[in-house]
């Protein structure tokens, strides 16, 4: 009898210790996710404007989420980003937002962020700088192909769109992957542990 209360008070032991751990990991999946959302709307703020499309920061808070946070929180962290910015928060370039934004010129580019923060964690799931970095300009090429799709057009003109959204952010971009595979690659190092635990 004495065996049975002690193997039963163990499987609740355990049971309790799990549920714990998962609250816990569920907690810091939350403070993630949000973190990341946060780096992308201060992203879109610091902005050099030139045209329908601006230069921001957005791009580096994308890749560094999927690079970081994997595919499905990578995607959370921005589709809470696109839809904060759909219901009207300030959170686009700019201070703006709105569904109009949504639907214009910038759009593409918009839409694309969390399909390509889940391109990036998925095309990372294979440690090294150099995996990092071919996730990165996979992740970009997706946001080029979509956003310059959308202001093609919105321009009626897939020549212009491509001049005016593409050409002159490969050079910045091509920066932000590899910063954003730096930072991501020497955060994995110091964190591994408690990624794999996460993920």
């Amino acid at each position: 009898m004495g065996g049975v209360v002690t193997f039963t008070h163990d499987i609740i032991s355990r049971r309790t210790c799990y549920k714990k751990r998962w609250q816990a990991l569920k907690a810091k999946e939350i403070t993630l996710t949000a973190i990341f959302t946060s780096l992308t709307i201060v992203g879109a703020q610091i902005y050099i404007p030139i045209g329908e499309v601006p230069i921001t920061l957005q791009v580096l808070f994308v890749l560094m989420s999927g690079l970081i946070l994997k595919e499905k929180l990578g995607f959370m962290s921005q589709i809470t980003y696109v839809l904060m910015g759909a219901i009207g928060l300030p959170v686009f370039a700019g201070f703006k937002g709105g569904f109009t934004h949504i639907i214009g010129p910038t759009g593409g580019y918009i839409i694309a962020f969390p399909l390509s923060a889940w391109i990036v964690g998925k095309v990372s799931r294979k440690s090294g700088f150099k995996r990092y970095v071919l996730a990165s300009f996979v992740g970009i090429m997706v946001i080029y192909m979509l956003g310059t799709s959308w202001l093609g057009i919105y321009l009626k003109s897939a020549k212009t769109a491509i001049l005016l959204g593409m050409i002159p952010f490969i050079l910045w971009d091509v920066l932000k992957a590899l910063i954003a595979s730096y930072i991501a690659y020497k955060y994995e190092s110091y964190f591994k542990n408690d990624l794999q635990k996460i993920f």
